[in-house]
This record gives structure tokens, sequence and C-alpha cells, in this order.
């Protein structure tokens, strides 16, 4: 069965004019979620889709009157101040509103001017987090990114044995989940220096980013009912940009027996919009392993993501300094890969967090995993850039970094294009580094 639908269709086009032009991230093939209010004002938050430079204000559009059924109810749930109703609905009814949405944006639709009462220019709006997060997991599903970290550590075995079979994760915190231009305070935490006799307290000095994707969950299972593989993406709500900020110095220290804590609990940064998978159906490729890899047990299998588990959603990193902001010089592109490298997909991450009975809820964040791919512009951390600190990166104007500095400044963005469909973005997550 196809996933696509009129939606999707390339040649649509919106009566809201950014909406149609070359580049941007947000056509009216993709509607993305988040939620918003007029910036410097004490509005409550509401949910809001992306139009081209416009935010449609649902809360507004939703007193209008012009929807109906499970579209309205829909809207109605996405008024308040956290998309966790929406999410809790289901995908028929996300699929409701977004067809009921494009509807409406088309170029030749009616109500526009009923509908044009509800829109805002998003320079005049601020974000915040779009769902209240319950729980939060971290993946580590780049056969690259472990395979490279592990060469630091254990350069004749990287690989542990299990990683070839079970998709790694741990719990995070949710409490420190940001949005993106939150600044980011370099952590302290007990650090094992090299050559000494005992740990010392002292802030990271190999501060890092790690490039992924955050998947939000929609609609839970109950306690202790699995999610198999053919039901699993019924369960994703949509997708968005993810920086795991990490304290390498600390987490080499605290990490074993049992993995991250302190290196990892002082922030994540998630960009404001969510994309539904709905939007991403023309990026669907097929789930490929190598033949000399083992293939997944039965569990982690089906013929829905062999055909189109994987997404060609194209990620990049850009870095900027405070020497190159003074010196008004662009940021610099310091990595760029794709989601369709991953060794797990995001189907294969849900059902595997499920098999043992877990039960997600409406609003748990999921985190890919740093998303490197097998060549070297494609490394999406500085422990892998710089192989661990023994070969400094080298910017444009000459500065070098090893890991990052106070006042440096991490841009994430996300697209995904073909000759084919329309542009899909994800727009941007940003974090500065502060003292």
């Amino acid at each position: 069965m196809s996933l696509l639908n009129e939606t999707h269709d390339p040649k649509l086009s919106s009566w809201v004019a950014s909406a149609n032009l070359p580049g941007t991230d947000f056509p009216i093939q993709n509607l993305p979620f988040a939620v918003f209010r007029r910036k410097e004002s004490d509005e409550v938050f509401r949910g809001g889709v992306a139009i081209g430079d416009q935010v449609l204000d649902l809360a507004a559009l939703s007193s209008k009157n012009i929807l109906t059924g499970e579209a309205q109810q829909a809207a109605l749930a996405a008024s308040g101040s956290t998309l966790n109703p929406l999410m809790a609905m289901g995908h028929t009814a996300w699929s409701s509103l977004r067809l009921a949405l494009s509807r409406l944006l088309r170029e030749d639709a009616k109500h526009q001017g009923i509908t044009a009462q509800c829109l805002l220019e998003m320079e005049d709006v601020e974000y915040a987090l779009p769902a209240r997060i319950g729980d939060y997991t971290d993946f580590y599903t780049s056969i690259h990114h472990a395979t490279n970290v592990g060469k630091l550590f254990r350069p004749d075995n990287p690989l542990l044995p299990n990683y070839r079979w079970v998709p790694i994760g741990y719990h995070g915190r949710a409490s420190s989940v940001v949005l993106s231009g939150h600044e980011v305070h370099r952590p302290q935490g007990q650090l094992m220096p090299p050559g000494a006799e005992r740990p010392m307290l002292a802030p990271t000095k190999r501060l890092d980013f790690e490039l992924e994707l955050g998947i939000f969950v929609g609609a839970g299972n109950s306690l202790g009912t699995p999610i198999p593989m053919d039901q699993a993406e019924q369960y994703v709500f949509g997708i968005c940009l993810l920086n795991d900020w990490s304290a390498r110095d600390i987490q080499g220290w605290e990490y074993q027996p049992l993995g991250p804590f302190l290196s990892k609990s002082f922030a994540t940064s998630i960009s404001p919009w969510i994309v539904t998978l709905e939007a991403l159906a023309p990026y669907r490729l097929p789930f490929e392993r190598d033949h000399d890899e083992p293939q997944p047990l039965p569990y982690l299998d089906s013929e829905n993501n062999r055909l189109a588990g994987a997404l060609d959603i194209q990620l990049k990193v850009m870095l900027s300094t405070p020497a190159m902001r003074e010196a008004d010089l662009p940021p610099q592109t310091i990595c760029q890969t794709s989601y369709k490298h991953a060794y797990w997909t995001l189907a294969q991450l849900i059902t595997h967090h499920t098999v043992n009975g877990c039960n997600l809820q409406a609003g748990d964040l999921l985190g890919s995993g740093t998303l490197s791919g097998p060549e070297p512009h494609q490394l999406a951390a500085m422990l892998e850039i710089t192989e661990g600190g023994k070969k400094p990166l080298t910017l444009p104007n000459g500065e070098q970094r090893v890991f990052l500095e106070d006042g440096d400044q991490v841009t994430l963005r996300g697209w995904c294009t073909s000759k084919d469909a329309a542009r899909i973005g994800f727009g941007e997550c940003i974090g500065k580094i502060s003292h």
C-alpha cells in the first residue's frame, strides 16, 4: 500500500506566497507542528503549523468553524500549551488534520480570508518545547559512530558483540531537554586526568555535540503490551533535530559499568518544529544490511521495514566561533551526512523499546544516536572529527578546535530533497556554549 496521498503532490502550491519559494523548509507538502506565542507577550502558548515564513495558529483556526469532524477535534487538541493531547489521538487524527490544513492552504482553497486571519509571521513568534516530555531514551544507531568511538578505546575490538544484534540505548534525563536557542552551560563533574592518582571536580574540557534526530512518540502502548514491527510507525508522531551534548572527559570516567550519567544529563537541545512521518513518505528507502552483517532477529524484521523502513534525511552541522562572528564570517559546515546510514530504523527502535512490555507515552522522546556516515565528512561529533583530540579541526580563519570552547555556537540543519518530490525541511537547532 502506498504511503503517498494528495498532500504529497509536488505540483501543489499555496496562496501563502513564501511557501512556494525555492529552498523553503516549509512548503505546503510539509506542515510541521510546533508550540508558539507572540514574542515578548503574555499570551498562552498554543499549537501551530509552519507554512512558508508564517505560523498557522491552530487555536485561532479551530474557533473559525471551517474545520469539521476529526480534523476539528485534532485542531482543538493542538490548541493548548503542549501537543501531547494531539499526539495521544493517534495517526488517523494527525492525518485528518494534515489533509484539512493542506486543502485550506492550497492556491485555490476556499476560506482564504478567514484562514489568513490565523497566520502570524515567524519572525514575530517565540517557541516552547512542543511536548511535555515524560521520558527520554537515547539510542546508538550508527555503526559508523560506534566503530569510530570504539577504535579510540579498543583499537583491536571496536564493536562489542551485542551491537549488531540489539539496538543499544540508555534512559536519559527528560527535565534537561531544552529548545533551540537555549544557552548550554559548560558542565562540571568528576574527571580523572591522565596519570593522576585520584579524580577531581572540574568543568569539562572536552565538551562535544552529537548530531541526532529526535523521535516523538504519539499514542502510547499499555504496560506489558509490546508494539510489533508492522504497527511501530503508527506510534511515531514525528521527527525533529536533536543535539545530545556530551562531556567526554566526565563520560570517560563515569560510564562503566552503567553508562552515561552527568556527562549527558546537563542538556539536550531540540528544534521547535516536528515534521510528521506522513510528510516524509516520499523520502523512504529500503532498509538493507550488507550480506556479511547479521540480519535482524524476527521480532525486528518486517516486509514493510525491508521495503521502506529507512529515511533519506540530509543533515549537517555548522560551527561558529566568537572570532568568526566578530569578523562577520559565516558558520563553517563541519559535517554533512544522512539518516539513511543508520544501522537500525525508527520502527526497530520502537519495537525493541517495548518488547519487554515497557509502556511508551504520548510526548516521550527518543534520540536516534549520533548519525555519522561512512565518509570523513560525515563524522557527527567532535570526538570523531578530531580522533579523540589527536587531530585538531582547522577553521577558515585559522582557529583550531579539539572540542568546543566557550562562545562557540553549533547549528544543526536537516532537509529532504528530490527531483520528484517537494523539499521538506526541519528548520534548525542552535546551541551556544556559555560559562
